[in-house]
Formats: structure tokens, sequence, C-alpha cells
């Protein structure tokens, strides 16, 4: 770790912006992003954390919020931020320590962030912390129980009939690992129960007033046969906390 950011998330940084920002993923363009304006809609002081190149922060402040701050703690991220403009501030902070007082936000959102946090209920209890009351949190994640490690589609054809089924890995294990997700791209990545985040949500006085479990996008689907026979297992879950 350097500066509380993994040094993969520096040497990454263009990896990510190249494929995941400006349009050049259908899941972020199709799904994601549509959702966050959803969720979002109405908010007037907004957080964006794990802001990254600020994709999610521009939308807020196109939807029209009145203050958007992004924190982020990999510089190579805030440098693309600051340069893409549109309207967001930026600070860096990693989600254990937010440099805000309580109360700031009416609107916290995270999108596919804590599955990369280690300090998940400092982490939360800091999104807890400064969303004034009544505010809401829009939590983003790889889905907890669908996506867990080594879980995938499998074509069994030793079993007869053929069977095809989706495998779930060990769900109950909280695990820690660098996992390959593209030749060369190594990132870290939290496995954690959905329960865990549910329950450090309501130690901290937000409770979740509804859940998304969207199909895959057809854009995604589109990009290897092998996703199409997944689609009916979503990838991406939606949590929407509101704060008492």
């Amino acid at each position: 770790m350097t500066d509380g950011v993994h040094p993969a998330w520096e040497e990454n940084a263009g990896w990510w912006q190249g494929g995941f920002t400006d349009g050049a993923d259908p899941e972020y363009e199709e799904q994601i992003l549509p959702l966050a304006a959803e969720h979002l809609a109405g908010a007037r002081r907004v957080l964006d954390v794990g802001a990254g190149e600020g994709q999610v922060a521009r939308l807020a402040a196109a939807g029209g919020a009145s203050l958007v701050v992004g924190a982020e703690p990999a510089w190579g991220q805030l440098e693309v931020a600051s340069a893409r403009a549109g309207g967001p501030a930026y600070v860096r902070g990693g989600a254990e320590r937010l440099p805000f007082a309580d109360g700031s936000f009416d609107a916290v959102v995270a999108c596919l962030v804590f599955e990369h946090v280690q300090g998940v209920d400092a982490a939360i209890a800091e999104v807890g912390r400064v969303l004034e009351p009544g505010g809401r949190f829009v939590f983003f994640l790889n889905h907890p129980l669908l996506q867990t490690p080594n879980s995938g589609w499998i074509d069994d054809q030793i079993l007869e009939p053929p069977e095809q089924y989706w495998r779930i890995g060990p769900y109950l294990v909280e695990d820690i690992a660098m996992e390959e997700v593209e030749q060369g791209v190594f990132l870290p990545f939290v496995h954690r129960p959905l329960s865990r985040y549910v329950n450090a949500m309501a130690d901290n006085g937000m409770h979740v007033a509804r859940m998304e479990e969207p199909a895959p996008p057809p854009g995604f689907l589109a990009k290897a046969a092998e996703y199409r026979d997944a689609a009916t297992i979503p990838r991406l879950l939606l949590l929407h906390a509101e704060k008492r």
C-alpha cells in the first residue's frame, strides 16, 4: 500500500480509463450509469466515494446537483478526472477516512468500490457519518453471491445427460486476493457475504429501501457467446439505503 492506495490502482489507472469510461464499456453505458441517474435523481449535494476518473460524479453534476465531490485515493485517476472536468470537485481520500464534516451530503454513491476496500466497517461508518438524516446511499457491487471467487458458467459434458449450470464459489468465506482481470492486469478484490454490508449499514443508521439485481445488459451479452449462456445471472447488485 502507498498513501492508503494499493499500487495496482496507480499502475492500472490507464487500463481502467481506457476500458470502462468515456463510453467504452456497455455495462456502464447501458446499465450502471442509467441506474445511478435514477437513484441520484433530486440529490442536491453528492459525494462519489472511489470516484475514479469521475464518470459517475459528472453524471450527478449533469443531473442538477448543486455540489458534487469525488473522493479518490489514486493520483492517476484524479488527474484525469480533473482534466475531464464536467462540474465536480475532487479530493484525494480513501473510503475509510473521508475528509468531510458530519452530515455534509444528502447522497453518497459508491460504484464498484467496496469490493476493493479492506476496512469495510470503517468505510461504511464514514458514509453514515457524512450523510445528513434522510440522505441516501447508492451502493453498487459486483454481486456478492453470484460473482464470488471461482463462480462461473459450467458446461458439464461428463454428466448424462450433459448439464449447464452456474457454479457458486465459497460464499460465506471472506477472501482477499489479487485477481487477474485481464492478461497481465492484477487488481485486489475482497469478497464478503452480503450480510456484512447490510449489517454494517444498519449499525450506522442506514436501512435498505430498495435492491436491484438487473440482468446483464444486451451490449455485454453480445461481447461473447459464453456471456449469453449466463444471461439469467446478475453481475451487478445495487442497494439504495436511507439514513434515519
